[in-house]
Formats: structure tokens, sequence, C-alpha cells
């Protein structure tokens, strides 16, 4: 898991990532996901948004994209896989990697992630120590 970058996303091995955005609904869980992160890389710049519609919105209009998203498969307004297929619809937009972040079976969310073009499934983590080990493997070069 370690290097992850979309097949068409260019990324030296040196690189970390330094801008992330978090598409998640659950308020409480993006506060602990940016609190391990900071935990772990105080450079990182972390940003979250918990509607994937305004997020959408957002990225289009932005002169400065995230290195990397994190992004909830099960949101009410706007699916993951939604999301990710209005994402990719956008030129600029297509080369950012996501790796898909929910609580739903490994099984299902990998053949998610298989026929909607993500980098990888992770299961949101019971504790915040295997949250910040999670990260660790994924953000270190």
């Amino acid at each position: 898991m370690k290097g992850l970058a979309h097949k068409n996303y260019k990324r030296t091995s040196t690189m970390l990532y330094k801008n992330i955005l978090l598409i998640d609904d659950d308020s409480d869980d993006t506060e602990i996901f940016i609190e391990a992160i900071n935990d772990l890389n105080d450079t990182i710049k972390c940003v979250a948004e918990t509607n994937p519609i305004k997020a959408l919105e957002n990225l289009q209009s932005s002169d400065k994209l995230p290195d990397l998203i994190f992004l909830d498969y099960n949101m009410p307004s706007m699916n993951g896989c939604e999301f990710l297929e209005k994402m990719r619809q956008v030129k600029q937009l297509r080369q950012i990697p996501v790796i898909l972040y929910s609580n739903y079976s490994q099984a299902a969310a990998e053949h998610l992630c298989i026929t909607n073009d993500t980098e990888k499934y992770i299961t949101k983590p019971n504790s915040f120590k295997e949250l910040k080990a999670l990260l660790k493997n994924i953000l270190e070069p």
C-alpha cells in the first residue's frame, strides 16, 4: 500500500502527500482523522468536507488540488461511487489518487474500487491507534 498513486499521477518516491482532502459526512470521523494526520506529520494539511456535492464544486473551482483524497462510500447526498464518477469526468481531477474509506465489508468495497477506479479500499479502523498506523503506512514514502 505504500507509495499509492493513481496510474496517471506523476509522483516521485520522495514526495510526501502534503495536501489531503477527506470527504466524509460524519463530523466525528473527520475530527479523529485530522487529529491522526496531525499527530503523524504536522506539515501535512488535511481538509475535511462533509458534503460531497460541495467538495466536488470546490475541487472544480480550486487552483490548488489535493495530492490525495480519502472518500467515504456511504454518504446521504451522494455516495462515494457517484462522487468518483463525477470527479473522473473532470479532466483536471482525473489524476488525483482516491482511497475509498468506509465501514463496508472488504469484499464489497474492493469490488467498488475495481469498478470505480480507486487506488485502494480501507476499512475505517476501530481505534485511534489503528487509524494512525494505517495512515502512516499510506502516507510515508
